[in-house]
């Protein structure tokens, strides 16, 4: 038996509408093709699908059980199509994003929400790491996109440079936040809250202490901007941090000021040199690098 798909979907549709003029709408052909479609099944399987009740088709039986069968079968490719079609019209696929950890807490959660917002079959994966991990994860293409500092310790990546202004973080009512912008003079004997000694802005500071020759005095050590913040907010000290930690805490309990001379993070956007990005990759990081742009010094 030599069963055509179209015949199914004719049958399908018809039990799904209860008319042939409801089947026909669904599936964009003429009501005498659709009966045609569904003699030619009733020819093949010989035994009757449809009794007419009050100008409606009643299934029979046999057509219920047959229903049953197909009913799955024609629904999975009624969705591959419209997964097609979504991602022909950008609504569906796949994100994968990786972040430095600074922009995982608010930067990239509000961008990709609002990425997401007209595409609700979209499967999104984002993970947050350390930059040197995020570069291995969009070599190994684990990941389309990555944001990372520089600088980059693979080939085989595309690079897009962004250059952003840390500014220093005080607590709140600190007497040190009556200057709009702080020095190393300024801030001789505050206690500094920083990353690891090999991280660039614990480096950059240090050289503009030591350039001024003044004491770089360091209370607290740590791996994330995100911690530094936490312990300004304690009191404990003051932290040099970047735009993205700042700009989108919610909390309070802390107010920040620029620095001279000035200290730049430089981070990049990253996509695989050697693999193409998907059509929801190449739109997002054209979103991506347009909502970076504010925080970029030329």
């Amino acid at each position: 038996m030599n069963l055509r798909f179209r015949q199914l979907q004719a049958f399908h549709s018809v039990i799904e509408t209860g008319t042939v003029t409801g089947a026909a709408a669904i599936l964009g052909i003429s009501q005498p093709a659709v009966s045609n479609l569904l003699h030619q099944l009733e020819r093949q399987t010989r035994f009757k699908l449809f009794e007419r009740d009050r100008g409606r088709l009643r299934a029979t039986p046999e057509a219920n059980l047959l229903f049953r069968e197909i009913d799955t079968v024609v629904r999975g490719f009624d969705h591959v199509t419209q997964a097609v079609i979504d991602l022909q019209n950008k609504q569906a696929g796949q994100l994968q994003v990786a972040s430095q950890h600074s922009m995982s807490f608010g930067f990239m959660p509000k961008l990709i929400a609002e990425f997401a917002r007209d595409r609700p079959d979209m499967s999104i994966s984002f993970q947050s790491q350390y930059s040197s991990k995020v570069q291995e994860w969009v070599i190994s293409g684990l990941f389309e996109i990555g944001i990372c500092e520089t600088p980059l310790l693979h080939d085989g990546l595309v690079a897009h440079p962004i250059r952003v202004e840390t500014s220093v973080a005080l607590p709140a009512g600190s007497p040190l936040a009556q200057h709009e912008v702080l020095t190393p003079a300024l801030l001789e004997g505050a206690p500094f809250l920083v990353m690891g000694p090999d991280h660039i802005t614990h480096r950059r500071l240090r050289e503009a202490f030591v350039q001024t020759g003044v004491p770089l005095k360091t209370r607290v050590h740590a791996q994330l901007f995100k911690n530094l913040l936490s312990f300004v907010k304690e009191g404990m000290g003051v932290a040099l941090l970047d735009p993205f930690v700042l700009d989108f805490d919610r909390e309070g309990g802390f107010v920040s000021r620029r620095f001279r001379p000035q200290i730049l993070m430089e981070m990049a956007v990253i996509t695989s040199a050697t693999r193409p990005l998907s059509a929801i990759g190449q739109e997002f990081l054209a979103l991506l690098r347009s909502e970076l742009q504010p925080y970029c010094i030329d």
